[in-house]
């Protein structure tokens, strides 16, 4: 960037600061700062008074100017947190604090950073990483969402119907799966404003030019603003649905085949290197494991497919969830004990390869447990198992870490977004952040 070595002179609430127009140009075009440059980055000729004024809190003005020189973020002692985010927030740079806030995700280094305690009635109950470091929790027939400062938004209520799961579309957009009421002719989909909760549209089932009540369940979208769910209707709408996240609009609907249970979906996964969705009902919603995958270009559609069916049951190893890994072109399924199984994609469907080294116990299971979760986030194989998460890593799939903490009970689910992971427990729905430190400067 040909940037002037202009000084530059601001009054902010009374006090008198002086930078450089290199410095005021690391805020980047989208802060309040880069309105003061032309397409060269160099200063618009109305920027050039002897100084600027700005009726805002000195302080943390202060803490931002030495983030823009440095790269680091000092706040202190005295400071809210909350109150330099809002400041950053109208200076358009709390992706820099963020940044300078959180170092690069890992989950070997991850570190808990807080938790957040509430209730909500019912059950149900899921989390969800929004993209920006925010996450919603669902339970019962009610969606509590908080933005990336972890303030909660208005909450978003069903009117007692079941939710589902939620999917974040943006930071600002979610979608919401629930039951259908019998005679109510309610439930679904729709997508809310994340913010105000305010329902923006619904998504409708069409059979036969139709349109049809349906149960949505599990939800996934992929790049090209396709939102996928699976669907259980009344009549023949089983299956998994089609639809424009943009538009609200069915573009297409996969009717389960004889046999399937692709309507009761617990999982849906797109996979942007071979264009597919992975589609997994699991134990103990049917008694069976179905997990197949989806190519919307292909006329027959079902390009793999997998089941348990004829499995001996003395192996006692159900398949509790499941997720597939674009990169090893293969499928993780995990049990109950937490012995993680592989399937290797570029095969025809047979066997399960199952590893025990990720045994946390042999202890006896609590009363109430928790199902084990999965989810893999930049090369990294993430695992629950009571009140722990385990991180396995390498090719072939080493335990390096555990995350635990010492109250909470049981993870019911976690999710990984915004460089954050959330870990939702049992009891009195407890949810812990954990994040990974900067690194330590030299």
């Amino acid at each position: 960037m040909g940037v002037q070595k202009d000084r530059v002179r601001f009054n902010v609430g009374g006090r008198i600061f002086e930078t450089s127009a290199t410095t005021l140009a690391n805020a980047g075009r989208n802060s309040l700062f880069g309105a003061m440059f032309d397409d060269n980055w160099n200063f618009h000729p109305g920027h050039t008074i002897t100084e600027h004024f700005i009726d805002r809190n000195p302080d943390c003005f202060a803490v931002l100017l030495d983030l823009l020189r440095t790269g680091e973020l000092y706040l202190p002692s005295n400071m809210p947190e909350k109150l330099l985010y809002r400041e950053a927030l109208f200076y358009g740079l709390l992706d820099h604090v963020r940044s300078a806030k959180w170092g690069q995700f890992d989950g070997n280094r991850l570190k808990l950073s807080g938790s957040v305690t509430g209730r909500a009635p019912g059950d149900g109950t899921a989390i969800r990483a929004g993209p920006d470091g925010g996450c919603c929790v669902a339970h019962g027939s009610m969606v509590h969402v908080y933005d990336w400062m972890l303030e909660e938004h208005p909450t978003i209520n069903l009117d007692y119907q079941r939710v589902n799961d939620a999917c974040w579309i943006d930071p600002e957009s979610i979608v919401i799966s629930a039951c259908e009421r019998l005679g109510r002719g309610d439930g679904g989909m729709g997508l809310f404003n994340a913010s105000t909760g305010e329902l923006r549209y619904k998504f409708d089932v069409k059979h036969e030019n139709q349109v049809k009540t349906f149960t949505a369940g599990a939800l996934c979208f992929s790049p090209d603003y396709k939102l996928f769910s699976s669907c259980k209707g009344r009549s023949n709408e089983y299956g998994i649905g089609v639809w424009d996240q943009v538009t609200g609009k069915q573009t297409d609907f996969f009717y389960e085949p004889p046999g399937w249970s692709l309507g009761d979906a617990d999982k849906l996964q797109w996979l942007n290197g071979s264009n597919c969705l992975m589609v997994a009902t699991l134990f103990p919603r049917k008694d069976n494991c179905y997990i197949s995958l989806l190519d919307f270009r292909d006329k027959d559609n079902m390009v793999w497919s997998w089941s348990d069916i004829g499995a001996s049951i003395m192996d006692e190893r159900r398949v509790r969830d499941a997720i597939a890994m674009d990169e090893t072109s293969s499928i993780c399924v995990v049990n109950e004990y937490e012995d993680l199984g592989f399937m290797d994609l570029r095969r025809a469907a047979g066997s399960v390869r199952w590893s025990s080294r990720s045994r946390l116990m042999k202890s006896k299971m609590p009363d109430e447990p928790c199902y084990p979760k999965l989810a893999v986030h930049e090369g990294q194989l993430f695992s629950s198992m009571n009140d722990t998460i385990s991180v396995f890593c390498g090719p072939d799939w080493v335990l390096t870490s555990r995350l635990r903490r010492s109250y909470g009970g049981s993870i019911c689910d976690f999710s990984i977004g915004g460089d954050r992971l959330f870990a939702l427990h049992s009891e009195e729905n407890v949810f812990d952040i954990w994040e990974t430190p900067t690194p330590p400067i030299i």
